[in-house]
């Protein structure tokens, strides 16, 4: 029996290499790209499905299912070229061959159906330009849009947009979910573990020649809370560690944002910048007239110190986000300072506000997740001492999001994550026609001048003539003071020291075809 168990011990030890191993705390809810909405199941779906084209590690777009396209001169008609070498996962569904080839119908169906009220995914904005998808034969896809939008390809590289065959219509995506990703799926063990398996027939190749994927699998559990994943990362359980918690961020880096001293030898870091604004969204609509003055949003802004906000609460990790709402890292960033920190002049725009209004205790509610929590009790300590009383409220996520769309918060900590390496974006949140809950402007900011040069940037297909007016756009927006930008993250992620080729990404997109894991 000894002998049996230590052989079994040894065999699954070879083995281990071949496995990489994550946890999702805030578990995965489906394995349709339609729902592909966060990152909890943007990363499995990434695994499992390609789409037209992707990005690689600079956000430059790539050929994926098709191989080359053409735009047309007025830049509403796109032509797609599909390689003729792509296969889907095998299933039963495919008939004795159990698999076929990927044709521009499974692209007309896939598109076709972020847009089908059924369906009714939250992904459906994607194909908001969209005028028509065909499919000109089984290789060639042309897609029209309503009128010029640059950032259409940007939209395509999004998961929502990942192909699936036809009878996906009949399966079920959590027992039979079908792409043609690097790896397929094996099981699913509800609030336990997902399990992908190494795709054999995967068409992409490295540089050498040589088949993707180098995994053999890929296995996701399910531990709910931030601190049990990073006891089995620290452990050598899981291989793989996203992001920086309040609940191990000491343990693991000094206030420099290096590595403390008894993990340097243990394990890799990676840093990169983040198309990601943490902010403080102001709803101007709401009955107060804290918010709805501008100076007294202006205070806000002025009145707290992001550089020690970073050092003391985010270990270093992030930029302080003093020149605009754009990230760092994104065209139209801009180097402009608009809100340093100014207690003197925080202090003195709330004395005006308070002579104009008579209201002799301004006060505002801040609603935040948990996860927040030491980030706006640092702003409510600061503010106050300028003349400002800051109330918080701590709420789950999803309550936080609804009343968020709903417009029932004053004041709401948020992020916005890029969905496309484009500044409209992030613009596109403070465009009229974009109010919530129909669209994503939670603030509710409302400009004719911004809306005119909001458009105006949608028919400009070269990007450097549409930078100029991204930065004026953001102008406006940081001079009225309708969000208080916090900071523009940074991905960081942490692997065990075996794990190879994992590369970062400014969309903190997991991409496991090229990733090795090496013997001890």
């Amino acid at each position: 029996m000894m002998l049996f168990t230590s052989c079994e011990n040894t065999s699954t030890a070879k083995k281990d290499h071949l496995v990489f191993r994550y946890n999702e705390h805030a578990n995965i809810t489906s394995l349709d790209p339609a729902f592909a909405k966060d990152q909890r199941n943007i990363w499995p779906c990434n695994q499992l499905y390609n789409g037209l084209i992707q990005l690689d590690d600079e956000l430059n777009t790539q050929p994926d299912i098709a191989k080359s396209w053409e735009v047309s001169n007025d830049a509403k008609t796109y032509t797609f070229q599909l390689r003729k070498d792509v296969y889907f996962h095998e299933h039963s569904i495919f008939g004795a061959q159990k698999t076929r080839k990927v044709t521009a119908k499974d692209a007309v169906y896939s598109l076709n159906r972020l847009t089908d009220s059924k369906i009714a995914s939250p992904g459906s904005w994607v194909m908001q330009q969209v005028k028509n998808i065909s499919a000109k034969n089984d290789s060639t896809l042309v897609i029209d849009l309503k009128q010029a939008f640059p950032a259409f390809l940007g939209l395509l590289s999004m998961k929502y947009a990942s192909i699936i065959p036809t009878e996906m219509e009949e399966l079920d995506f959590r027992k039979s979910p079908i792409g043609t990703g690097p790896f397929h799926f094996k099981r699913w063990e509800a609030n336990e573990k997902l399990v992908f398996r190494k795709n054999e027939l995967y068409f992409e190749k490295d540089k050498n020649g040589n088949q993707l994927p180098y995994l053999e699998a890929v296995a996701i559990t399910f531990l709910p809370d931030k601190q049990s994943e990073f006891l089995q990362f620290a452990q050598g359980k899981i291989d793989f560690l996203s992001g920086l918690d309040p609940s191990y961020k000491d343990e693991l880096l000094n206030a420099k944002g290096e590595l403390q001293p008894n993990y340097q030898q243990r394990i890799q870091m990676l840093r990169a910048p983040y198309l990601n604004t943490e902010y403080l969204g102001l709803y101007l609509d709401y009955p107060s007239p804290e918010l709805n003055s501008q100076k007294l949003r202006q205070a806000i802004n002025y009145g707290f110190d992001r550089h020690t906000m970073i050092t003391y609460l985010r270990n270093g990790i992030g930029t302080p986000a003093t020149s605009g709402f754009i990230p760092k890292g994104l065209p139209g960033f801009s180097d402009a300072t608009y809100y340093e920190y100014n207690p003197r002049k925080a202090k003195k725009l709330i004395e005006d506000f308070k002579k104009e209004t008579r209201e002799q205790n301004p006060t505002i509610s801040i609603s935040t997740n948990a996860s927040y929590l030491d980030l706006c009790e640092y702003i409510q300590r600061e503010l106050q001492k300028v003349g400002l009383q800051v109330e918080i409220d701590v709420m789950p996520p999803s309550t936080l999001r609804q009343q968020r769309s709903a417009g029932k918060l004053a004041a709401f900590r948020a992020s916005w994550i890029a969905d496309y390496p484009d500044a409209e974006n992030y613009l596109s949140l403070f465009y009229s026609d974009n109010f919530s809950p129909q669209g994503p402007n939670y603030t509710h900011f409302s400009s004719e001048t911004y809306d005119e040069i909001y458009r105006q940037s949608l028919e400009l297909g070269d990007l450097e003539k549409r930078i100029p007016l991204y930065q004026q756009m953001d102008s406006i927006i940081m001079t009225q003071a309708a969000v208080v930008p916090l900071y523009y993250d940074e991905v960081i992620r942490f692997t065990q020291n075996e794990v190879e080729g994992l590369g970062i990404n400014p969309i903190n997109l997991l991409d496991l075809k090229r990733v090795k894991k090496l013997k001890e």
